[in-house]
């Protein structure tokens, strides 16, 4: 009897300690993958610094495109806080429509990029292979897309259980942790977006 009573207080202990453990193992996955993206920028800075013919952005890159797409991946992030809220609330009906946008967006996001890819590959002439300033572009928004297309993957298990009723308003972590993987790929293309499209 006490046997099982201790073994009740362990896992009422380890069933309130999860939630925190995720969110911190969460966090430390983004700041090992911080120094990665913080490494690359490095990089492009150094190469970018050292070239003597490095092109002007404008001149090679649709910035007013490319904003465009920086524009719908800030709003999937407004949509993904929008989705979290609402499962606080109890509304399990918006949560699922809010992180249908999430999802919405990444994807015009990733297909606008590709479309971006195609573009500068078959019109421009522009490859990983052609120029440092290719090799660098291809890197940067490459490495950033896979994050993307990983956002969007894992946001649509989350969708999944959420469907299925696994959220409420006291159990949302999961949600949460989601949102700040996502949060962090829109920060992330932020700063991609002005070292490569806007500095002249």
């Amino acid at each position: 009897m006490a046997h099982a009573a201790t073994m009740s207080g362990i896992e009422r202990y380890e069933s309130q300690l999860t939630p925190g453990w995720g969110k911190l193992m969460m966090w430390v996955f983004l700041c090992s993958d911080a120094m990665s993206f913080a490494g690359l920028l490095a990089a492009y800075g150094a190469v970018r610094l050292g070239s003597s013919d490095w092109p002007i952005p404008a001149s090679k890159l649709d910035v007013p495109l490319t904003a465009l797409n920086t524009f719908i991946l800030i709003c999937s992030s407004v949509t993904m806080v929008k989705a979290l809220s609402a499962i606080r609330r109890g509304d399990r009906k918006r949560m699922v429509l809010w992180l249908l946008g999430t999802i919405a967006g990444g994807s015009a996001f990733l297909g606008i990029q590709a479309f971006e890819w195609t573009h500068q590959i078959v019109i421009e002439g522009l490859s990983i292979k052609t120029s440092l300033f290719g090799a660098t572009f291809f890197i940067l928004t490459g490495f950033h897309g896979c994050h993307v297309l990983s956002g969007v993957i894992y946001l649509f298990c989350i969708l999944v259980r959420a469907a299925q009723g696994a959220y409420t308003p006291e159990h949302n972590s999961p949600v949460e942790i989601a949102g700040l993987y996502w949060h962090f790929v829109d920060l992330i293309w932020i700063l991609v977006f002005t070292f490569v499209y806007l500095i002249a």
